[in-house]
């Protein structure tokens, strides 16, 4: 049976991904930096707002690199215990080591801290130098799954090493295939990578609904999206992936 996990970046992204049929959620916040730990508040009425839908949070305490200084991951050690003891069912981890190893202690330390609930590994893998080494250290963490593009900028490109870390984790760990996944390309992905969990986004913009504005004054840095302009999750977007998934 194929699994459908849809990354989010709002309470009303959960309930879009649960009407439209999803199995999971990967909860975020500041997808623009490819996701960052959501706050506790997002979490909880997430969690609260939801029936069916398995929601995973992930845990990254800013954007850039994956190495991280000890501050950075005390940090993260309480936001897993916190996300958890609100009720996650799972929690998205990632860490590396400057010599692009995974952080075995790093992970280790987090995976202890998520107590039962089911980790995944995210793209930090897709930075790693031998993603066959960095596939076997996972599976001896006990790591449930790891999400990759195949170390490529879309899952098209990866798809070759993608079907391989399928092939060699076998029932060990999950491979799921996120990155650039559409209506259009799902179905070929599907048959190339073998894989049975697949992640994308499902963002769509939206005009604010502000009558007064001020076009002068920016919020975020110079690259940054106009202060009146939202993104959000699609269920019809999402329905349009998994149809074509299952056609």
């Amino acid at each position: 049976m194929t699994n459908f996990e849809i990354c989010i970046d709002s309470v009303e992204g959960a309930i879009a991904a649960e009407a439209a049929g999803a199995d999971r959620v990967e909860l975020c916040s500041a997808l623009f930096e490819g996701g960052l730990t959501p706050s506790l508040g997002t979490i909880e009425v997430a969690l609260r707002s939801v029936d069916r839908i398995r929601v995973h949070v992930i845990i990254r305490p800013r954007a850039g690199d994956f190495i991280f200084s000890e501050f950075e991951v005390e940090a993260m050690v309480r936001d897993v215990r916190a996300a958890v003891a609100a009720g996650a069912h799972g929690v998205v981890i990632g860490a590396l080591t400057a010599e692009g190893d995974v952080d075995v202690a790093t992970a280790r330390r987090l995976i202890e801290a998520a107590g039962d609930a089911s980790i995944t590994f995210h793209r930090a893998f897709d930075m790693v130098r031998d993603p066959f080494q960095a596939l076997e250290q996972l599976i001896d963490l006990g790591v449930s799954r790891v999400l990759t593009s195949g170390q490529e900028v879309s899952v098209l490109e990866g798809a070759p090493l993608i079907a391989e870390l399928v092939r060699r984790a076998g029932e060990r760990i999950i491979v799921m295939p996120g990155g650039g996944i559409t209506p259009r390309n799902i179905a070929r992905i599907v048959e190339a990578t073998g894989a049975r969990e697949y992640h994308f986004a499902a963002l769509v913009t939206s005009d604010s609904p502000a009558v007064h504005r001020n076009p002068a004054p920016l919020m975020g840095g110079s690259l940054n999206r106009s202060e009146y302009e939202r993104s959000g999750t699609s269920g019809e977007l999402i329905g349009k992936v998994l149809a074509a998934a299952r056609a």
